[in-house]
């Protein structure tokens, strides 16, 4: 079973998916604990989502290829999805060195040169592959160098941190 994070307009839903019964293109899923039924349109074909059925109600929308937003009745929604069971492997560096787990596009940083930091604490999202990936401090210490900066194209085993 998947594990999404799904924000819509920053609403935050964790959403549990089982496979889809490709026979029937249905779905049970569980949206914060609530079981949700789900019939979809032909999943990956040459058309992007226009209709979906939840608990028997029919709803019309498209959605964007790369997550980024979906448009129903309602208006534009700005979409945010992180798989929660993904783990990204920090490359080791034998010290307080934090590295590039793999190349991508930063969005956000969580902490500032100076700061204290907890073993596991979030330091960084880093964007791959249309997937948020959080990168973790390796130890607890202090930030004595950040080279991260939101918008910065990373390679693997970039240098973007270190930790004291």
């Amino acid at each position: 079973m998947n594990r999404l994070s799904v924000t819509i307009d920053g609403h935050v839903f964790t959403v549990e998916i089982p496979p889809l019964n490709r026979a029937t293109n249905e779905v049970s899923m569980i949206v914060d604990g609530q079981e949700v039924h789900v019939l979809m349109p032909e999943v990956g074909g040459p058309e992007p989502l226009d209709w979906i059925i939840v608990n028997g109600r029919p709803y019309e929308l498209v959605i964007d290829r790369d997550l980024h937003w979906m448009r129903a009745r309602s208006g534009l929604h700005q979409v945010e999805v992180r798989d929660l069971d993904a783990t990204v492997a920090r490359p080791a560096s034998g010290d307080g060195r934090v590295k590039a787990p793999i190349p991508g596009l930063i969005t956000r940083v969580l902490v500032a040169a100076g700061d204290h930091v907890e073993a596991g604490q979030p330091l960084l999202v880093l964007e791959a592959m249309k997937m948020e990936n959080e990168v973790r401090a390796p130890r607890t210490g202090t930030i004595t160098h950040l080279s991260a900066a939101a918008g910065q194209s990373v390679t693997l085993g970039a240098l973007l941190a270190e930790i004291e």
